[in-house]
């Protein structure tokens, strides 16, 4: 979108996306919210309650396409803010997706994403997931450390891939698979490219399914490639581009990005805007609690260090929010992150989770670490948030490069 036409930056959201904030937080707070503490302890994919959000449209491509291409850009980000405010790990069962389907739209043709993208959600009858592969176990916040091999086959015009993808959502019981791979190592990072691996596509199968820590009804596992063969039409943006940006970088002529990095560029303020949905959640608990909770006779909110506390909380969920909505305009609207803004959301947003809802577990006490109450859960899962899709020491280095100029190391 044009400087011209672009909308003018508002913190009013508009009626329609407060319609959507609304009927989306209405679904947290009745499907998902009941069900968070079984499906963590099951630590398994949450397939009825995304059957739920398929039934009413939440699960659905027109959903999130729409989110996508609202104008303002607030779309995705408030939407996303509200599911991840019921459970960040059945949230993100339910918008893991997404990511997959941004590396199609990111580097894809408008071919290639008419034709794809319908596949990875499927319809209410008929359920489809989608995982993103991108990291490796040498290589995740390291992209240019990629080993996934893609070699092509010019006789039957296809493409062979090799190598073992690791922490992919939804990898290995996904129908369709995005897979980030070097097509030349020399080049490291210029040298990749992302492929569509279709459904059944012989060779790939699921590897270790990790037990984790905190989102346990978010499926993450290891995506193993041996041999698999995929038509020529499978490489996102075509062969022609491919060889145009592999023979830019031969000559040494700056790169117009790269796969995977254009992914996670799109994502950041996203990935904010879960945190934000985290720390909220925890936030309101503890603060509903300080008013009810009585210690010498009167609340714990009355006492100076839980009302203080509180007050770091509320702020710094609602400037995390500011940030993530800046940036989710600034990428809707064509602006540059000439300043990483970017990074800075997703950076400040994570650790703004970590920091409320390690405290809201303090102001619960015993009671925040145990788990009857949802505090524990919240805080397990907040530590993701500090780590995929770009760890919060990688966020530093994107922003300190970006502000100085300088490469620093």
């Amino acid at each position: 979108m044009s400087e011209a036409t672009a909308p003018a930056f508002s913190l009013e959201p508009s009626e329609d996306i407060r319609e959507v904030r609304d009927w989306v937080h209405g679904f947290a707070a009745d499907v998902i919210r009941p069900a968070a503490a079984e499906w963590d302890e099951r630590e398994e994919t949450p397939w009825p309650i995304i059957q739920e959000a398929a039934k009413i449209g939440l699960y659905s491509l027109d959903f999130f396409a729409n989110q996508w291409l609202e104008p303002s850009g607030l779309g995705i980000p408030v939407a996303f803010e509200e599911l991840f405010w019921g459970d960040p790990g059945i949230a993100l069962a339910i918008t893991g997706t997404g990511l997959a389907a941004v590396s199609v739209a990111a580097n894809g043709t408008q071919e290639q994403v008419f034709e794809w993208t319908p596949q990875m959600f499927g319809t209410a009858d008929d359920i489809r997931l989608a995982a993103f592969c991108s990291s490796e176990p040498d290589a995740g916040s390291d992209v240019s450390a990629i080993r996934t091999r893609a070699v092509y086959d010019a006789a039957k015009d296809e493409w062979v891939l090799n190598g073992t993808k690791t922490w992919a959502t939804n990898g290995g019981i996904a129908d369709v698979h995005v897979v980030v791979a070097s097509v030349d190592p020399e080049l490291g990072s210029r040298g990749q490219a992302t492929f569509i691996v279709p459904p059944h596509t012989p060779g790939l199968s699921q590897g270790q399914k990790f037990a984790k820590h905190g989102i346990r009804a978010s499926h993450t596992a290891e995506v193993v490639l041996d041999d698999v063969r995929v038509p020529g039409a499978c490489l996102l943006g075509g062969k022609e581009k491919l060889d145009e940006r592999l023979a830019r970088a031969r000559e040494g002529r700056r790169s117009k990005g790269q796969a995977a990095m254009k992914t996670f560029e799109a994502s950041r303020p996203t990935v904010g805007a879960m945190a934000v949905g985290c720390a909220r959640a925890a936030y309101e608990y503890a603060l509903e609690y300080s008013t009810q909770r009585e210690q010498f006779g009167r609340p714990i909110g009355e006492n100076q260090g839980v009302a203080f506390l509180l007050a770091e909380m509320a702020t710094r969920i609602d400037a995390a929010r500011l940030l993530v909505w800046r940036a989710a305009w600034m990428a809707r609207n064509g602006k540059d992150f000439d300043s990483a803004q970017g990074s800075m959301s997703k950076l400040y947003a994570s650790e703004t989770a970590t920091f409320v809802t390690q405290n809201a577990v303090r102001i619960l006490g015993g009671n925040g670490y145990t788990r009857d109450y949802p505090v524990e859960r919240w805080h397990r899962d907040a530590t993701i948030f500090t780590i995929f899709e770009g760890a919060s020491e990688i966020q530093k280095l994107i922003i300190g490069r970006t502000i100085t100029g300088l490469p620093v190391r």
